[in-house]
């Protein structure tokens, strides 16, 4: 069927008490005044509207008018900005916020990735139709926008909130110096919004006190203009992935730990709404503004941690309180911090033990502790991992007790007897504060994030505590003497385990962290050669994805150490199984940012493209599977880890984004859960 021919104009008739007629498509001349009183208000009303329409392109242009006109003619300006007729900013332009009183300031993201308003400018993110103002050759129109809470809207559209707030600013600029007077400005979806510093309420009297954190760093746009064809075609597919995946945990999980994605159900841990809380932040970086909206808005109503259940002191830091402590970094939002500051405080009783080193599991409702059921030991790694949140805590609340904590932990491990040329072992006594299970060392798990906290609370503190430099550099001088060996057919670089003196070929998926930690650690004046060991590992963890039938990495792989033609990487049938770890693309994430080598942002893309065939389910999330090995029955396990939203897709983005100052890492340090905190001034020497 075709649709109706469409009118080229439409003709209005209107008449009056005495016949008399008025058509809009006659010109009106003075003979219109002297009929003028002989017409009915409403007739007067629709007259002055139908005028109205035909002067608004002249409001534009000339700026001395009544101020009944100027009102209709900015009304009229947002009513028209939509996603078909905003152009792209011009080259040159770049949009940066304005800082947050007494914040230090923000970072400026570069001209690839612009900067969007904080939450309370909520707008629809819907992929890479990005709408900006063009800039008038003379005069500029800006609009300040001061709103409130997050709210969902169905378009680009914002002239729903005109009428509520005044958004008018006319710069002018001389031609000659339009860049140096130019306003700076930001954008999200069909909006210019003068950028605002009265965005956070204020301080409280001991948040005034506080070393201030930085002002708020915010999303870029979901996929930036000014990008190539093959970078926004990476960066929107990432996004995709999100959510897909997102669609998954809010149809058939939300609010609960994680999702089923096969049964279409969801899983419990701790009760506490894990991968949403993972999430949030990654949403924020993502510019995906409906979906945190959404996310915040079940954050203050229905997060509540005054329930009688037990969590995991380690992972409900790393995931919880780092994704709360983050996601108050990047929006300014107090919300966040009110929450962090109640969940820090219920995970303290873990300390409550003789040796000061915490127990591994707490009741946040009741305020008790214990260790695990079966043992009164707590891994290495628990409780030297959780670090960096407890000291951000401290400093952001001004309260020392978590710091004091968790650095009294740090302080005895540097003392403590039993260690192997700076490698630990696995297990710790929370009684008598000793290692146990002494003679195993391996980077894999239970171990693996005390080396990477060494370094990066180090980095968090201003480079000034030696203790934890000297223990890192010390373990990593242990790894290079007794961890690495290469593989006897092509030399591949892995770094293997030690139990009582013999050496097992075996690598997690977990030390796929190493390259990009010491990557890190060289970008920061650390031994060139700790980038060197980077880069022979970063080889091989790509190996590990790449020498798979299905393209994705076991979770453990063996090497083999004879020379021959067969394969470097043997994987046993218990190690097949993928749980979507980030790792991998961690430290691609890392590598590229230090050296801007293109191979490891294409490594990546094929990392995606098989998460994307081989654990995407249909009706929404991805799964992890159990064969790796099998690309026709991958074997889906019907759960999706809340790390796949929190830190495989984050890393996916910064990996494939160009801004180098989106989350720059010489202003943030990521936790082990991909959560940026700030990197803390240097003290005055």
């Amino acid at each position: 069927m075709y649709p109706p021919s469409r009118k080229d104009f439409i003709s209005l008739t209107l008449s009056d008490s005495h016949s008399q007629t008025y058509n809009n498509g006659k010109h009106r001349r003075q003979s219109c005044w002297r009929k003028w009183k002989q017409l009915s208000r409403l007739q007067r009303s629709l007259i002055l509207f139908l005028l109205a329409l035909l002067l608004i392109l002249g409001l534009l242009s000339y700026g001395s008018i009544t101020e009944h006109w100027r009102g209709l003619s900015d009304q009229e300006d947002w009513l028209e900005l939509n996603d078909r007729e905003l152009k792209a900013i011009p080259p040159g332009v770049k949009p940066v916020l304005g800082q947050a009183a007494g914040k230090a300031p923000a970072p400026v993201a570069g001209p690839h990735l612009r900067p969007a308003v904080v939450p309370e400018a909520a707008g629809e993110a819907r992929g890479p139709n990005i709408p900006i103002l063009v800039k008038p050759p003379i005069k500029k129109k800006i609009f300040a926008n001061k709103r409130g809470p997050p709210s969902l809207h169905k378009d680009g559209n914002v002239s729903d909130t005109v009428g509520r707030e005044k958004q008018e600013q006319v710069v002018q600029e001389e031609e000659g110096e339009e860049e140096e007077k130019q306003k700076k400005i930001v954008s999200w979806r069909g909006a210019m919004i003068e950028a605002d510093q009265a965005t956070e309420p204020p301080p409280s009297a001991n948040e005034k006190e506080a070393a201030a954190p930085p002002a708020p760093a915010n999303p870029a746009d979901t996929v930036p203009l000014e990008a190539s064809p093959e970078t926004r075609e990476r960066l929107e597919a990432v996004c995709d992935a999100f959510r897909h995946a997102w669609k998954g945990y809010k149809d058939y999980a939300w609010g609960h730990d994680e999702l089923k994605p096969i049964s279409k159900s969801f899983g419990e841990w701790f009760g506490l709404g894990l991968t949403l809380i993972d999430a949030l932040d990654t949403m924020w970086i993502m510019g995906l503004k409906e979906e945190f909206a959404e996310a915040k808005t079940w954050v203050e109503k229905d997060l509540s941690f005054n329930k009688n259940v037990d969590v995991n002191l380690f992972e409900t830091t790393i995931r919880i309180l780092g994704g709360l402590l983050s996601t108050y970094h990047l929006t300014g939002d107090q919300l966040f911090l009110e929450k962090a500051k109640d969940l820090g405080s219920r995970l303290m009783p873990a300390f409550k033990t003789p040796s000061k080193i915490p127990f591994s599991d707490v009741n946040i409702g009741k305020g008790t502790a214990h260790p695990p059921r079966w043992t009164s030991d707590s891994t290495l790694a628990e409780v030297t991992s959780i670090q960096l949140e407890f000291r951000e805590l401290s400093r952001l609340t001004q309260d020392p007790q978590y710091q004091e904590a968790v650095n009294e932990v740090m302080t005895l491990v540097h003392k403590l007897p039993g260690k192997h040329d700076g490698l630990v072992p696995m297990f710790i006594n929370t009684n008598n504060g000793q290692f146990t299970h002494k003679g195993v060392f391996t980077l894999g798990a239970r171990a693996d994030s005390y080396y990477e906290y060494l370094l990066k609370q180090w980095i968090q503190g201003g480079k000034t505590e030696d203790n934890l430099l000297e223990d890192y550099l010390q373990a990593i001088e242990g790894v290079k003497k007794h961890l690495v060996r290469q593989t006897g057919p092509s030399k591949l670089t892995f770094v293997g385990e030690l139990s009582h003196n013999r050496f097992n070929p075996k690598m997690d998926h977990l030390v796929c962290f190493l390259p990009g930690t010491l990557a890190l650690g060289a970008h920061n004046g650390l031994p060139g050669d700790h980038m060197d060991l980077a880069v022979q590992l970063m080889e091989t963890c790509h190996q590990m994805y790449k020498q798979m039938e299905t393209g994705l990495s076991p979770e453990i792989a063996h090497f083999s150490l004879q020379a021959s033609d067969g394969s470097d990487v043997i994987v046993k049938p218990a190690d097949r199984h993928n749980l979507l770890r980030p790792e991998t693309v961690e430290s691609l994430f890392y590598m590229y940012r230090f050296t801007k080598d293109t191979k490891y942002r294409d490594w990546g893309w094929d990392m995606l493209q098989s998460f994307n065939k081989y654990t995407k389910v249909s009706g929404g999330g991805y799964t992890s599977i159990n064969n790796v090995r099998d690309p026709l029955s991958p074997g889906p396990r019907d759960k999706m880890e809340s790390f796949f939203l929190g830190e495989t897709l984050k890393y996916f983005y910064l990996l494939f984004s160009d801004d180098m100052e989106l989350l720059s890492l010489d202003k943030y340090v990521f936790n082990t859960e991909a959560h940026p905190l700030p990197i803390w001034p240097s003290p005055p020497k």
